[in-house]
Order: C-alpha cells, then structure tokens, then sequence
C-alpha cells in the first residue's frame, strides 16, 4: 500500500496536470467535452445507433438531480459539495425526492427550493468525433465516445432532423 506521502505527491500531480490542461483527472475520457470549444470553433461528430433495439432513437434521456450539501462532515474547511443522483423515475419507479418536492410547488415560498431539486433533463449521444476542434492531446483507447447533450442543443439536434429539407 502507497503511504500517505506518495498519495498526496500523485494527487498533487494530478491536480497541477488537471489545470494546466483544463481537463479533468481519472476516468475513462469518453466523454467529449464539446463544451470547452471556444467561439468559433466546431468538431463534426458521428452519432451511433442505440445498442438497445427497442430504443427507435439513437439517445437515451436521463434525468438527474443535484443535491446540494454543505460539506463534508469532520472537515472544517470543506466546500458545499453536490452529489448527482439518477431520478428513478427514468425506471418506472416512485422517486422519493420528487414525491417530497412536488407539494413544494403548491406553496409560493417553496417554489424557487422545488426548482432546486427538480430533476434537470440531459440526453445521452453515442458517436464518433469525425473532426476534433479541441485538438486533444489524450484520446481514449475506445473511439466511441460519449456525449451528454442539454435540453437547448437537443432542441437543435430534434429540429434538424425533423427539418424534411
């Protein structure tokens, strides 16, 4: 096992490298992050079919709610800390945060804490990246990369191809 030195000497690498590069540290990378493209700039994508057959779209609508805490418990200068936690209602079942919320709507005061933690709609896009305007220095080993679309730009997406020219 690593001792606490050699942690703390990875983290902080990790943490220079994430900033220098404006990228994030750990995970997979599959995510493209079309959203650090300046003005300007642009990236040709290839959307992929669903792998799921009964799915007649090629996206999967997510739904996640963020729940704010006000830090870590033990530690005296810990942040606000926000969790994201899947609404399960994407899964045919009763979710027990929007249960409570919902009556939050009836009464005036609530309604901006309600908006809070109201589930926040996202799409899921699958695809490769034809053309890469963020010139990334470390791609993943996997070429398909995923892409978390907002409900602005799926409306884009939803017009074009409903658009018969």
């Amino acid at each position: 096992m690593a001792s606490l030195a050699e942690i703390r000497a990875k983290l902080k690498e990790q943490e220079s490298r994430g900033s220098d590069n404006n990228q994030r540290s750990g995970g997979d990378n599959s995510i493209y992050p079309f959203w650090n493209l300046k003005e300007g700039q642009e990236a040709v994508v290839r959307f992929l079919p669903d792998g799921n057959t009964d799915n007649t779209f090629f996206w999967v609508e997510r739904a996640m709610i963020k729940l704010p805490f006000a830090g870590i418990k033990g530690e005296t200068d810990s942040k606000q800390t926000i969790v994201n936690v899947p609404c399960v209602e994407m899964y045919g079942e009763t979710c027990p945060i929007l249960s409570e919320v919902r009556g939050w709507f009836k009464d005036p005061a609530l309604e901006d804490m309600g908006r809070k933690y109201w589930k926040k709609r996202s799409y899921i896009f699958q695809g490769f990246v034809v053309e890469d305007g963020l010139k990334e220095d470390s791609k993943p080993e996997n070429s398909i990369r995923r892409f978390i679309i907002g409900p602005q730009i799926f409306q884009l997406i939803r017009g074009a191809l409903l658009d018969p020219d």
